[in-house]
């Protein structure tokens, strides 16, 4: 057994391969009078001496079974209901799990969040498949079969800037924004006196993993200082119960010390090599391959992915040109020439280098060799079989199969060449 704490809880707790929808896992105790419901994303309930005060509503198809986990717990009214922030699966089952009392609480910038998640709705949805297919599937069922609206688009009724205060049935809550989590609404949710903080997805769905600045899915870039500043607000509440938005919470002050120590060294390491490498005139894709944590500062990297995380920092701050060749500026890519570069050398040929490279161990040349054969020969049976082998070879490398976004793109493009297709395009 490892005798890294942090390393030791990352092999412990779930990865999003084991994502969980509502009902898949029964309820669970925090504390006294706070309770947990596992879900897309989680929500919890915590009880007053005057009614309960909910957190977060789950997806619209998930609030029946939300309902029916929580019932058990209900003590009363439900005067607040909290959003720790803006995403589809903290919101969605807000219309159907709130009651006529309720006030809805979030951070002020929500309502910008859920007009961002609105503006793109169609481009996420269609690239999220990759990964989430069975939420998609089901949340676009319950749309057509229901006489409401399942998924909601909350409005708050109460929101707040910084800092703000509740004090209810004998139970005190502190909501602090953490803009440094998955989006500028982020809020965390302090009890003093016990120990208990909700963190939300402020680290990210997993912990302790490197967070996801940008995730490929499709998002807003994330800002590494806005990270460190967040993690800090939450490190100086040291808490013993740190209630995280995905899977069990983490119990232990001094653990939860270590990680959040451990998260905070282990960014401000990768941002700092990656800024002195762009000043230093270092390529951005040299050091996407060469920088990389020190084993003293391993962190999980089963969401965020450093060699992600280095681009997204250095596209932060310089921009998507990158100031080496004239191409960028234009409409017309390399990629989109590279099939008539391709055919001119003639594509058994460059099948034959792709594969040589292959089994050199270079699987990143052969992937690019392996595409623009495929930009000539969409149904290239020969470039089809090579793709998929270079996918299972990248796959196979080192961690290759530990990051969730990149495990399941690679999967996703594996399912794709097997059925004929590039690019993962019908």
């Amino acid at each position: 057994m490892s005798t890294d704490p942090v390393r030791q809880l990352v092999a412990e707790r779930p990865t999003m391969f084991d994502h969980r929808f509502a009902g898949m896992k029964p309820s669970f105790k925090v504390s006294n009078g706070v309770h947990g419901i596992e879900s897309i994303s989680n929500v919890y309930l915590i009880n007053t001496a005057d009614g309960d005060i909910q957190i977060n509503g789950g997806m619209g198809f998930e609030a029946p079974t939300i309902r029916d986990q929580l019932a058990e717990y209900r003590k009363g009214p439900l005067p607040y209901l909290i959003l720790t922030q803006g995403h589809v699966d903290h919101v969605g089952g807000v219309s159907q799990l709130r009651r006529p009392e309720t006030k809805v609480v979030a951070q002020e910038n929500n309502p910008e969040c859920q007009k961002d998640d609105e503006r793109i709705w169609g481009a996420r949805n269609r690239q999220s498949q990759i990964w989430f297919p069975a939420p998609m599937k089901n949340n676009d069922e319950m749309q057509k079969s229901a006489k409401f609206v399942v998924q909601d688009r909350p409005t708050p009724d109460i929101t707040f800037a910084d800092r703000m205060e509740l004090d209810h049935g004998g139970v005190k809550l502190e909501l602090l924004s953490v803009p440094g989590g998955e989006t500028i609404d982020s809020l965390a949710i302090h009890m003093p006196g016990r120990g208990i903080v909700f963190s939300g997805n402020t680290f990210g769905p997993l912990f302790p993993h490197f967070p996801n600045f940008g995730t490929i899915r499709g998002d807003k870039y994330r800002f590494p200082e806005n990270y460190l500043d967040s993690l800090e607000r939450i490190r100086a509440l040291e808490p013993e119960i740190l209630v995280t938005g995905h899977f069990l919470p983490v119990v232990g002050k001094q653990l939860i010390r270590t990680c959040l120590d451990r998260l905070h060294d282990a960014v401000s390491y990768v941002h700092q090599k990656t800024l002195d490498g762009m000043n230093a005139g270092v390529d951005i894709f040299e050091l996407m391959r060469t920088v990389t944590l020190p084993d003293n500062l391993y962190v999980g990297q089963a969401y965020g992915k450093v060699s992600f995380c280095v681009r997204t920092i250095w596209e932060e701050y310089m921009g998507w040109f990158h100031g080496y060749r004239t191409s960028q500026l234009l409409s017309v890519q390399p990629e989109h020439v590279s099939g008539e570069l391709a055919a001119m050398a003639g594509t058994e040929k460059v099948l034959e280098r792709a594969s040589s490279l292959l089994k050199s161990g270079d699987p990143e040349r052969a992937m690019a060799l392996t595409e623009a054969v495929l930009a000539a020969e969409p149904k290239n049976q020969a470039a089809l079989d090579l793709s998929i082998a270079v996918h299972e070879a990248l796959l196979a490398q080192p961690h290759g199969a530990e990051n969730f976004w990149y495990a399941g793109w690679l999967r996703y493009q594996i399912g794709a060449n097997k059925a004929g297709r590039v690019g993962g395009k019908g």
